[in-house]
């Protein structure tokens, strides 16, 4: 695979894993905002960790499977 290729399928893995990190960060606040005690608030931070997490896994499964090609 050339250069420019890696360079673009990283850039374009790396634009998901930012996207999926907004989207985190928005749901996550806003279930904090609407929470009505402190257990709910706590699941609405767990929620965006793992929101989180996938979004970071999701773009370098993308990297690894597009590289493989």
């Amino acid at each position: 695979m050339s250069g420019i290729k890696n360079g673009f399928v990283s850039f374009t893995a790396s634009v998901q894993e930012g996207f999926g990190n907004v989207k985190a960060f928005f749901v996550g606040n806003t279930k904090k905002l609407m929470a009505k005690n402190e257990k709910e608030s706590s699941e609405a931070d767990l929620q965006t960790a793992k929101m989180q997490v996938d979004a970071t896994n999701a773009a370098e499964d993308t990297k690894k499977r597009l590289a493989n090609k």
